[in-house]
């Protein structure tokens, strides 16, 4: 009797424990599983945030060569003009200045492809800068003529309309989601 007698408090004892630890378990498991959705929630988060950080690099890099590149233009064209001449140097500097601290920028957060693009892009505007520089200042030099900064400018045009079909394609922007 004394085995039957024990056995009952065991019996008691065994089942309050593992009611206790189903609980336990239970509460360990929901916590995990609510730890992994929060850092899931978190990873999204920063992807979301780094994808929309990139976007607006871009969107500076672009729109910074676009006024850099018409202040070139312009520039060029008022070379003849000295009444508009003062106002498109200003423009210029402001533009390429613009341009330089937007590309610094660039260099530390767009990917290799892009950057590549952007870099020959950059070295480019500043060969073109140099020519009209010398030709408002009346030093240019053997190839150096309007008609050929005009050439140069368009033909930056050109690249830079790929630089952003590349970056447009690094944010999984597609020809058909553009609105066209």
């Amino acid at each position: 009797m004394e085995i039957e007698g024990a056995t009952a408090p065991v019996v008691a004892v065994v089942g309050v424990v593992g009611t206790l630890l189903s609980a336990l378990l239970t509460q360990r498991a929901a916590d995990r599983s609510r730890r992994r959705e929060q850092d899931r929630a978190e990873e999204l988060w920063q992807r979301r945030s780094q994808a929309q950080e990139l976007r607006s690099c871009y969107v500076a890099l672009n729109t910074s060569a676009r006024q850099y590149l018409a202040a070139l233009t312009d520039q060029l064209h008022a070379l003849g003009r000295t009444e508009d001449l003062a106002s498109a140097r200003q423009r210029l500097t402001e533009a390429r200045d613009q341009y330089r601290d937007v590309y610094a920028e660039a260099q530390m957060r767009v990917p290799e492809r892009v950057l590549d693009l952007a870099g020959d892009l950059s070295r480019d505007l500043g060969a073109v800068y140099g020519t009209v520089r010398r030709l408002d200042e009346g030093v240019s030099r053997e190839g150096d003529s309007p008609a050929a900064a005009q050439r140069r400018i368009d033909a930056l045009w050109g690249r830079l309309r790929q630089a952003r079909r590349e970056m447009r394609a690094e944010l999984g922007v597609s020809r058909s989601d553009s609105g066209r």
